[in-house]
């Protein structure tokens, strides 16, 4: 039976954890995702469900602690914030070149640099196109509300494991920090190491009679096989783009321009959307749910009816360049940001729209 709780996205998300049957998270605090860390060591997760909940020394320490629970089938995560998640990207690339299965939690902040806590976007680029070292993807979820960002854990999960391959949760300071009303689910059983072993025949398990060696590594000093791991992955990647994008399209039917935004961008957006709408504007509005893969084939065939498209960030112009390369230059493009910490307001996304597109 389902319950219904008002929670911040950040508890939403650590609740969702341990209903996911999550086997640990490391992870170190950092404004404005530190409740995530805080609601687990006040749960208890270790009574309810033996999870591990462990504060790290550092966010590099966090990571890796994530990689060696990963190489041994455990559901792992980690969560932290844009200064965070950067001090994390050697150990995310390993973990992509390890093939190995893993959450990750961003709730961006301002920047560059410590910048500001407040919220943004400015992330984008690093975690679609592979923040770290080397030729990798990540699988990378948008939530705009509360309630995704509890559904989008399981989801991570499974599509993590399915794929071997890490996800991101790319939220942001606004979904974190807001309070919203959450259908909780039901309670999903930690795997035992016996169906570990027998689910993932890679996982290093420990070596028992009969079964083979097991050997977890992103380390490869042959360039012939590199190169034959490098076309593997990219395999891998093109199917997760045939196979697993998603997104949410509103009123683009009768569209004759169109906004695009993720996460708590898409929320104003649609807002702006109804405010068009009563003045007569066709307005539609597309939100890509999955930043990468990226939805590029539906915004290639909505710019053959529409007029126009705005993308709607808080940062200055990074998703924006995908739309661009999605429609192949068939309709004009542009972009209207905040940054820094400052949230448009659906007045202001209405009047880039009107100047930018519709009067531009």
């Amino acid at each position: 039976m389902k319950e219904l709780r008002l929670m911040k996205g950040n508890e939403a998300i650590a609740e969702a954890a341990i209903r996911a049957g999550a086997d640990a998270y490391f992870g170190y605090p950092i404004t404005p995702q530190s409740e995530v860390i805080e609601y687990l060591m006040a749960e208890k997760p270790h009574e309810r469900t033996g999870m591990v909940v462990l504060q790290a020394e550092s966010e590099v320490a966090a990571i890796n602690m994530v990689y060696g629970a990963a190489a041994c089938g455990k559901r792992a995560m980690t969560s932290s914030s844009s200064p965070g998640i950067s001090l994390k990207q050697e150990g995310i690339s390993y973990i992509a070149g390890a093939e190995l299965p893993c959450l990750i939690l961003n709730v961006v902040r301002g920047g560059p640099g410590l910048g500001t806590i407040q919220p943004s976007q400015s992330d984008y680029f690093q975690a679609t196109k592979g923040g770290g070292h080397g030729d990798y993807r990540l699988i990378v979820l948008a939530p705009a509300s509360v309630q995704e960002m509890y559904d989008f854990v399981k989801l991570s999960f499974d599509l993590a494991f399915k794929y071997r391959n890490p996800v991101m949760i790319l939220s942001d300071g606004v979904i974190g920090q807001m309070m919203e009303k959450v259908e909780i689910g039901e309670q999903y059983p930690r795997l035992t190491n016996e169906q570990i072993d027998e689910l993932y025949p890679w996982a290093t398990t420990g070596k028992k009679p009969g079964k083979d060696r097991r050997i977890i590594t992103s380390l490869e000093l042959d360039p012939g096989r590199q190169e034959q791991h490098n076309l593997k992955l990219q395999a891998k990647y093109k199917k997760m783009q045939e196979e697993e994008v998603r997104y949410e399209a509103l009123n683009c039917e009768d569209a004759e321009y169109l906004l695009v935004a993720f996460g708590s961008s898409a929320r104003i957006c649609q807002k702006a959307m109804d405010l068009g709408r009563a003045k007569g504007l066709k307005i539609g509005l597309l939100r890509p749910i999955t930043l990468f893969p990226f939805p590029s084939k539906i915004l290639h065939e909505l710019a053959t009816k529409v007029k126009g498209m705005l993308t709607v960030e808080m940062n200055a112009g990074q998703m924006v360049e995908d739309v661009r390369l999605a429609v192949c230059g068939k309709v004009k493009v542009e972009h209207y940001g905040r940054f820094g910490g400052m949230i448009p307001s659906p007045a202001e996304v209405l009047h880039a729209l009107e100047t930018k597109i519709i009067g531009g």
